[in-house]
């Protein structure tokens, strides 16, 4: 069945994608549903080898359809090279699941663009959680190969902007927004 809403938190959804973190998540997840499993940035120093191979093993079942929410955020969380380490781990799992993966950057942008080089194309699509950047941001990113997701909280140009092909919603820990002044993607 395929997902409007490719990012929630909200652990009840039988309509979304729900983000599944090992590092903070302890409940069993119901394999009803549909999930993106991933360690968060901010919390990349927990990213042990016990979490690391629960990361795995939940990765490889058929009710995760996306690895993440992952990334690099220089504002917030452990140092850039920690996050940096784990961000890459991440990118090996999704591309030899030939799953999405979907991204938290918080400027960081050019080093995610570098990041990405050594695995152009991408097996799945790599799409931007909560894009609010400008229409310049977005076109750099998509040149770059990356697919835009929008929420709440969006710029209309940059919407516009994304191909339907690379253009996501995502409610995150509100409710989808409603007002998307036009088509999206979705993930199966």
């Amino acid at each position: 069945m395929p997902l409007l809403d490719t990012h929630t938190h909200r652990t009840d959804a039988t309509d979304a994608v729900i983000n599944y973190d090992p590092t903070v998540d302890t409940y069993e997840p119901d394999r009803s549903l549909r999930y993106s499993v991933g360690v968060h940035p901010w919390r990349a120093h927990l990213a042990d080898d016990t979490i690391l191979r629960r990361t795995s093993d939940l990765a490889a079942e058929p009710f995760v359809v996306a690895i993440g929410e992952t990334g690099l955020d220089t504002l917030r969380g452990p140092e850039e090279e920690i996050q940096s380490h784990l961000f890459e781990w991440h990118i090996r799992l999704a591309e030899s699941l030939h799953k999405p993966l979907i991204i938290h950057a918080v400027r960081a942008w050019q080093q995610l663009i570098k990041m990405s080089r050594p695995y152009h194309p991408f097996v799945a699509p790599w799409i931007i959680h909560g894009f609010r950047g400008k229409p310049q941001l977005a076109h750099q990113l998509l040149d770059a190969g990356f697919s835009l997701s929008f929420g709440r909280h969006y710029n209309p140009e940059s919407f516009a902007a994304t191909p339907v092909d690379r253009r996501y919603a995502e409610s995150d820990e509100a409710t989808l927004p409603t007002d998307l002044p036009g088509e999206v993607s979705t993930i199966s």
